[in-house]
């Protein structure tokens, strides 16, 4: 397996971020070692389900990565219309539609790369048939319509299961022991994409994610938005994996480079193990408040080991000292919030 690129490229990181416009610039800035990685492949890329919290500023890096020669291609059913103007604005060619609607998915353009991040995860309780429906079936269709693209699929850590809070973290080859509807669902989106990778020699990276944060969203932002009000820090699952959002995206990408058949499996975590209560400890002091806790640290958490993908494309560009430094202070100057909860501390499964 080859690493990709330039491994030491740096960026230069402002002491603040100010406003969306620049978070939204620096979450998509594509490092070198992502641009050397996408000027050795052919063809265009294509996004299928674009328009999450993590979709838009991945298709505007791959943009940026590729300049004009090159499309982006943003599928998505853009519930929100900012969201395909904005992409669109940024020089993204956007498809609006169901991908599930195989009449839809049969129109879309074909592209020799292809990133997956359609799925369901919040509101899997009670709606189970379709989160198996979008997790399980819809990368089926997938498969079947770009077998002869090269495809990097995002899947989740929680199809590992817990692990131990002194182990360092779940890696790829260990065996996958999802709880709940959700994870499980996950586990199916992985087999169906190992089964057309192996069965029609598909290049394929499934990325297991765990967890992306930016400073609208993420665990980071959770804990530092409860501080901030002075609720109760649950501290049962009491430790947690975050890479900045920005980095994600680039490995992501670049993970179109190293996609093979069979298909590989990459852990996108960031190199440390966070302790809950010394993150808030840590928030409470950037934003000037008192924290308590409740509950008592469990022996196991979600988990993850990242160092594959270090190996393969360096540590992320963003210390996670800076990353919580960056949230504190957006939290107390009022910054924008997605408000959607990550309920990280879930331990049952049901989302």
């Amino acid at each position: 397996m080859n690493e990709v690129g330039n491994r030491k490229a740096t960026v230069s990181l402002p002491d603040r971020v100010v406003g969306v416009e620049q978070l939204d610039e620096l979450l998509s800035e594509p490092p070198a070692y992502l641009v050397h990685a996408l000027a050795e492949l052919d063809g265009d890329v294509l996004i299928l389900g674009a328009a999450g919290k993590m979709g838009p500023t991945l298709a505007r890096m791959a943009k940026r990565s590729l300049g004009t020669d090159r499309k982006v291609i943003a599928a998505s059913r853009f519930s929100n219309p900012l969201e395909q103007k904005k992409l669109n604005e940024w020089g993204v060619e956007t498809h609006k539609g169901d991908l599930l609607d195989e009449q839809f998915l049969e129109s879309l353009p074909d592209a020799a790369n292809v990133i997956y991040m359609a799925g369901m995860k919040f509101g899997a309780t009670g709606a189970e048939s379709m989160t198996w429906a979008m997790n399980t079936l819809l990368p089926t269709l997938i498969c079947q319509r770009y077998s002869r693209s090269r495809i990097a699929a995002f899947s989740t850590g929680n199809v590992y299961g817990l692990s131990p809070a002194t182990g360092g973290g779940s890696v790829e080859s260990d065996p996958l022991m999802a709880v709940g509807d959700y994870a499980m669902s996950c586990v199916g989106r992985e087999r169906m994409f190992e089964h057309f990778s192996a069965t029609r020699g598909t290049p394929v990276s499934i990325l297991r994610l765990n967890y992306a944060c930016e400073l609208r969203y993420g665990v980071i932002v959770d804990l530092a938005r409860k501080v901030f009000s002075g609720e109760p820090i649950d501290v049962t699952m009491g430790s947690f994996n975050a890479i900045w959002q920005g980095d994600a995206n680039a490995m992501a990408l670049a993970s179109l480079a190293v996609a093979q058949s069979p298909a590989l499996a990459l852990n996108l975590a960031g190199p440390e193990q966070l302790g809950v209560r010394s993150v808030c400890k840590r928030l409470a002091e950037l934003l000037d408040r008192d924290v308590t806790y409740i509950g008592k640290e469990a022996s196991d958490a979600i988990l993850s080991n990242g160092q594959l993908g270090h190996r393969l494309f360096g540590y992320p560009r963003v210390p996670v000292d800076v990353l919580i430094e960056w949230i504190a202070d957006w939290v107390k100057s009022g910054g924008e919030s997605l408000a959607k909860p990550t309920h990280f501390e879930t331990r049952d499964g049901k989302y």
